[in-house]
C-alpha cells in the first residue's frame, strides 16, 4: 500500500496570491486612495501642459521681451551654483566622513546650518551690509555666492554618506602602500562618490531654479521671477505659461539625472563596500585648514543674518508691531495643516506601494512625488489656471500647492523606513489574520512614528519659508511671515524685518535639528596618520 505523506500548508499573506497576482484583492480602497492623491498631484501640471499646447495650436506661445535674458541668467546660476556648491559640500563632505581633527563632530551638525537660513535672507542682510560699508552687493557673482552657501548641504549629505560606506579595501590599501590622504580622495575616494556628489547638485540645481526672493534682491533676471512677471504684472498668460513649460523643462532633465546617479551611487556602494571607510588623523597646520574649511560655510550662510540682526538690536523693540502675531498665527496655522495633509497623503502612498504587487502603482506613486522638483512659481501658475475656472478658495490653492510641491519631503523617510522593514512583519501579522489597516496601526506606524514627525516638521518649516508660491497664490492682504520679510527687504526696511525674519531662522534651526542624530552618530573606525 502507497504511503501519502501529509501536506502542510502556510497561510500566504492576505491578497497575495501564490502565483504572484499584480493586483491584490482586498485592498482596492488603499490602491483607490493613492490613485487619488496622485492624480490631485499631478493635475496642476498637467493642466499648465495642456495650457502650453493649446497656446501653441493658437500661435499665442511667448517668452516676453525678457524671455531671454532670464533663461541666460536662470542657466548661469545653475553652472556658478553647481560648481561652488559642488566643491564646497565635496571638501566637508570628504574631510568630515574620512577624517578625524579637533571639532570634527560638531562642524559635521554644522553643516545642516544653512539649510535654516532662507536665500531671501542671506541675500537681503549682505545687501544692506554691503550698502552699510560702501560694497555693491548686486549681480550674478553674488547670486552664485548667496544660492551655494544655501544649498551645497545638499551635496555634503550625500557626499557624506557615500564617503563613509565604500571603498574601505581600497582606502586601507592606500594607507598600506603610504598613500596620503589628499592623493586617496583623488584617486579612489572621489571617482567612487561622483553619482552622489552629482545627485546632490542636480537637487542644489532644483532650489536655485525655485527660487525667487534672493534673485529679486540681487537684481538676477530669472525665470521664477519672469513668471510671476509675465502672470502678474505684465498681463502676459501666454509668456507666463511660455516661461514655465521651459523652467520646468530644465527641472525635469535634473530630476532624471538625479534619479540614474542615484541609482549608479547604489550600485558602486553595493560591489565595493566593505565596511566603512577608515579615519585619517589630521594634526597641526592640516587640522587647522580641515576646521577652517568646515567652519567658514556655515558661519557664513548663518553668522551674516546674525550679525546683521545684532547691529540692529537697538531697533528690535521699535520693530515690534501687535500686527506681528497675526502674521505668525497665519504662517502658523499654514504651516501646521501643511504639515498634517502632506503627512497623511505621503504616509498612504508609502503603505499602497509596501502592500500592492503592482508596478504600474510605484510608477504612480513615484510621479506624486516629484512636486518637490517643480519651482514654486511654475505650481503656483499651474494651481491659478486650474482654480479660476473652479473658482476655488485661494486658501484651498495654497494648501494643495503646499502638499503638492512638499509631499516628497513627508515620502522619501518613510519609503526609506519601510525598505527597512522585513516583508516577514507583514507576512506574520497577516497570517494571523489581521487586515492592512490593523498592521498598519498595531506594526507600522509605531515604527514609523520617529520618520513620520521628522517629515512633517520638515514639511511645515518649509511651508513657513515658502515664498513664490505663497505670494503668487495667497488671497489679497494676506501676508505672512516669509512675504513680510521679502517686502521689507525689497523696500530696504530690514530692520522693520528683524522680528519675522529671527522667527523664520529660529523653526528653521529647529528643524535642521531633526537630522543630527544622524549625523552625530560616531563609529568606532581605525585611525591612521596622514
Amino acid at each position: 500500500m502507497k504511503s501519502v505523506s501529509p501536506s502542510i500548508t502556510c497561510p500566504l499573506p492576505q491578497g497575495i496570491s501564490p502565483r504572484g497576482s499584480r493586483w491584490v484583492p482586498g485592498r482596492r480602497l488603499l490602491v483607490a486612495g493613492a490613485l487619488l492623491i496622485a492624480v490631485l498631484a499631478l493635475l496642476p501640471v498637467l493642466g499648465l501642459i495642456g495650457e502650453g499646447l493649446q497656446g501653441l495650436r493658437n500661435g499665442n506661445a511667448s517668452l516676453g521681451s525678457d524671455g531671454v535674458s532670464q533663461l541666460r541668467g536662470t542657466l548661469v546660476l545653475l553652472l556658478g551654483t553647481g560648481i561652488a556648491g559642488g566643491l564646497l559640500g565635496t571638501v566637508n563632505g570628504w574631510l568630515l566622513a574620512n577624517c578625524r581633527f579637533p571639532g570634527r563632530r560638531w562642524l559635521k551638525i554644522a553643516q545642516l546650518l544653512p539649510l535654516a537660513s532662507p536665500s531671501y535672507l542671506l541675500a537681503a542682510t549682505l545687501v544692506d551690509l554691503g550698502s552699510l560699508h560702501g560694497l555693491r552687493i548686486h549681480g550674478l557673482s553674488w547670486g552664485v555666492a548667496v544660492m551655494a552657501l544655501s544649498t551645497y548641504p545638499y551635496v555634503f549629505l550625500l557626499s557624506t554618506e557615500s564617503f563613509t560606506i565604500c571603498g574601505r579595501r581600497q582606502l586601507e590599501a592606500c594607507r598600506c602602500l603610504g598613500v596620503g590622504p589628499w592623493n586617496s580622495f583623488r584617486r579612489i575616494a572621489l571617482p567612487m562618490a561622483l553619482p552622489a556628489i552629482g545627485a546632490g547638485i542636480a537637487l542644489m540645481g532644483m532650489e536655485v531654479v525655485n527660487d525667487y526672493g534672493a534673485v529679486q534682491l540681487l537684481g538676477i533676471p530669472s525665470l521664477s521671477a519672469g513668471i510671476l512677471q509675465a502672470w502678474q504684472m505684465d498681463g502676459n498668460p501666454a509668456g507666463a505659461v511660455g516661461l514655465a513649460l521651459i523652467t520646468l523643462s530644465i527641472v525635469m532633465l535634473l530630476v532624471f539625472g538625479e534619479r540614474r546617479l542615484r541609482r549608479r551611487s547604489r550600485r558602486w556602494a553595493e560591489g565595493v563596500a566593505g565596511g566603512e571607510s577608515p579615519a585619517w588623523q589630521l594634526e597641526g597646520l592640516r587640522a587647522l585648514l580641515a576646521q577652517v574649511l568646515g567652519g567658514i560655510p556655515p558661519l557664513l550662510s548663518v553668522g551674516i543674518p546674525l550679525l546683521w540682526a545684532s547691529q540692529n538690536l537697538g531697533q528690535l523693540a521699535a520693530g515690534w508691531k501687535p500686527e506681528l502675531l497675526l502674521l505668525t498665527a497665519r504662517s502658523l496655522s499654514l504651516g501646521l495643516a501643511a504639515a498634517v495633509l502632506t503627512g497623511l497623503a505621503a504616509l498612504l502612498l508609502a503603505i499602497a506601494k509596501r502592500w500592492s504587487r503592482s508596478r504600474w502603482l510605484g510608477s504612480v506613486t513615484f510621479l506624486a512625488g516629484m512636486g518637490y522638483a517643480i519651482p514654486g512659481a511654475v505650481l503656483a501658475l499651474a494651481l491659478l489656471l486650474l482654480g479660476g475656472p473652479w473658482q476655488l478658495s485661494p486658501i484651498l490653492l495654497l494648501l494643495w500647492g503646499y502638499s503638492d510641491r512638499f509631499l516628497a519631503v513627508g515620502k522619501g523617510g518613510l519609503d526609506a523606513a519601510l525598505e527597512r522593514l522585513s516583508p516577514n512583519l507583514d507576512e506574520a501579522a497577516t497570517g494571523l489574520g489581521l487586515r492592512w489597516p490593523a498592521v498598519l496601526r498595531r506594526v507600522h506606524l509605531p515604527l514609523l512614528r520617529g520618520p513620520l514627525l521628522v517629515g512633517s516638521l520638515l514639511v511645515f518649516v518649509d511651508t513657513v519659508k515658502e515664498l513664490p508660491l505663497t505670494l503668487a497664490v495667497r488671497p489679497f492682504d494676506f501676508d505672512t511671515l516669509s512675504i513680510r520679510v521679502f517686502q521689507y527687504a525689497s523696500d530696504e526696511r530690514l530692520a522693520a524685518a528683524l522680528w519675522p525674519a529671527l522667527m523664520i531662522l529660529t523653526l528653521g534651526l529647529l528643524a535642521s535639528t531633526a537630522l543630527i542624530p544622524k549625523l552625530s552618530r560616531e563609529t568606532d573606525q581605525p585611525s591612521s596618520s596622514g
